[in-house]
């Protein structure tokens, strides 16, 4: 078995109440953004069909969305190859969400009521225990519950549509940022800081941590993913 269809199937969870088409499209998509499988490889269907004894109908679904995504492209003579995300396409993706991340704190502050920031305090309070859990599914959830609440409470729904664009990124980002139990330690203290400038209507403070928080983001995955380009090279 290759190393894309090992990739593959590592990231393939069957226990979701989701058609297979779905979950071969989630996993493929996690594989390559997480960079487990090496831009310029070529995806072979008869072989992940036969490999995870699947029929090629869902690995045609998903290899079509993924090319929409422009995350694999045809080549001719060549067949789907993997294009990937690089470390360009990550420090725009992070420039982009910086900008989206200020703007919605900004305005959500002005609008949440009390029982609102009881509840963001909650949401942080609760991850104070899962942080030494270690459970990241968790923490995960949490954190996105965290960003959730912001954007919902910012009231914007076209800002919410385009930062949904880039949800799936954003998630796998955030999972190889909390993999690291000092990362997710260090990134709950600043939605704590977060949390705070907004109770106290305090942009520039909102401004300056949100791009900090993002910044070591960042470089914490920029490291990642040049360990794991390395490791294919």
């Amino acid at each position: 078995m290759n190393s894309v269809v090992n990739a593959v199937k590592n990231n393939l969870d069957l226990s979701q109440n989701v058609p297979l088409k779905i979950a071969f499209y989630e996993a493929l998509r996690k594989t390559i953004i997480l960079s487990e499988i090496p831009a310029g490889s070529r995806i072979n269907e008869k072989e992940l069909a036969t490999a995870l004894n699947i029929s090629r109908t869902p690995i045609r679904y998903a290899l079509g969305v993924l090319q929409e995504e422009k995350l694999v492209e045809h080549i001719p003579k060549r067949g789907i190859i993997v294009r990937g995300i690089s470390l360009k396409d990550a420090i725009e993706i992070f420039d982009i969400r910086k900008a989206l991340d200020t703007l919605a704190a900004t305005k959500a502050m002005y609008l949440m009521n009390e029982e609102d920031f009881a509840e963001m305090k909650k949401i942080l309070t609760d991850c104070e225990g899962f942080i030494d859990d270690g459970d990241i599914e968790t923490i995960l959830d949490n954190f996105n519950q965290f960003n959730d609440l912001i954007y919902r409470k910012s009231q914007m729904l076209r800002l919410r549509e385009i930062v949904t664009e880039l949800q799936t990124y954003l998630r796998y980002f955030r999972e190889i940022s909390i993999a690291s139990f000092e990362r997710r330690k260090q990134a709950l203290k600043e939605h704590w800081v977060i949390y705070r400038g907004m109770r106290n209507k305090d942009v520039e403070q909102i401004t300056l941590i949100t791009h900090e928080h993002l910044n070591s983001s960042l470089e914490f995955i920029l490291q990642q993913m040049e360990s794991r380009q390395d490791e294919h090279r």
